[in-house]
């Protein structure tokens, strides 16, 4: 996946964590999956579909607005796209890593307080690893350095990914 598609989709995420009240109030759910949610954006370049979640434990604190989604934007043939946010903008120098149980992978990319996995079949692997998966452990570390941990549940994703990826089909 080219960088300015990673950028698009990039302002894309931002804009559904940082929404005002009125663009907030034009996303739809789909449903809602033990600790996933499918919600489905119609834009004018068509729909845009993801399963979302949030942490079940942070460290340290629980005041950061992190999410885990995979995204779906069938006219821009962009499917499977695993993002992050841990409600900061990631330090540079650091890695974003997702640890499952069967080891760790480092996300490409760190944007305005995003990190995507630049490699396709990377992220098929993780939403392969996801759907057979209980947990996902994301860290990153801050601007200043300090490391953070965001504990998700993957109760309810193959269920929340299916419905995404059958809404935008």
């Amino acid at each position: 996946m080219s960088l300015i598609t990673k950028f698009t989709v990039f302002i894309f995420l931002f804009c559904l964590v940082f929404v005002s009240k009125t663009i907030a109030e034009e996303m739809k759910s789909v449903g809602k999956f033990n600790d996933w949610e499918t919600i489905v954006i119609t834009e004018e370049t068509g729909k845009v579909c993801f399963a979302q979640s949030s942490p079940v434990l942070q460290a340290p604190g629980t005041s950061r607005d992190a999410k885990l989604f995979v995204t779906f934007r069938t006219k821009e043939n962009i499917s499977n796209e695993v993002s992050t946010t841990a409600g900061y903008e990631f330090n540079q120098n650091n890695s974003v890593t997702a640890t499952f149980a069967e080891g760790v992978i480092k996300f490409d990319i760190k944007e305005q307080g995003f990190a995507w996995i630049a490699d396709n079949k990377i992220e098929e692997n993780v939403v392969a690893k996801m759907k057979k998966g209980s947990k996902i452990i994301i860290k990153g570390h801050n601007e200043q350095g300090t490391e953070t941990t965001d504990q998700y549940s993957l109760s309810g994703f193959t269920k929340a990914y299916n419905a995404a990826r059958m809404t935008c089909s």
